[in-house]
């Protein structure tokens, strides 16, 4: 709605989005849970504030350029309200790139609880976390390193499905880059 309407609501947003992009991700990440403590819903709450901004930024870009094609005015002329041209015009032409950064972020924040769980601060030890067996192998590198190699190869191997997923629903979403045959 801030993209689409603009105005103050816009320009708070923003102002916000700007505010949170100025810190470190990862530094947010370590403050929050250092200062609320290490469990599974406190690393959501991490996750979600260093995550929003990505799509507010992407869906306020998008929309602003949506909202000036033609089909906008067409639906405006024939006197639908906002937010019914938010609902059936804007959004949906929105939500394939949407789709595609939510699976590198996902990505992203699968490096992210990791990086937490290896310095301690990601779940609680009952439950298992690549982040942990990685902290937990260091120490047997050289007797026993499959202790860390395995974890580690399931994270990289689950993160670049994950970039290489977006990737292929980047090309299969977006419509300038589909062959003319």
């Amino acid at each position: 709605m801030a993209g689409y309407l603009g105005g103050r609501a816009d320009t708070i947003i923003m102002r916000l989005v700007d505010l949170n992009l100025a810190f470190p991700l990862i530094l947010l990440a370590l403050a929050v849970v250092a200062l609320l403590g290490a469990n599974l819903r406190n690393l959501i709450i991490v996750m979600a504030i260093t995550t929003w901004m990505i799509y507010a930024r992407v869906v306020r870009g998008l929309s602003l350029g949506r909202r000036e094609r033609e089909f906008v005015p067409a639906a405006r002329a024939l006197g639908a309200h906002a937010a019914r041209i938010i609902a059936r015009h804007v959004l949906p032409n929105v939500l394939a790139p949407v789709m595609v950064i939510w699976t590198l972020e996902v990505a992203r924040i699968i490096l992210m609880e990791s990086a937490l769980s290896f310095l301690g601060l990601g779940v609680p030890p009952p439950t298992p976390t690549w982040g942990r067996m990685l902290a937990e192998g260091r120490d047997y590198l050289t007797v026993a390193a499959w202790i860390a190699v395995f974890p580690g190869l399931a994270i990289l191997f689950t993160v670049l499905g994950i970039n290489f997923l977006g990737d292929g629903l980047r090309d299969l979403l977006d419509p300038r880059l589909r062959r003319q045959t």
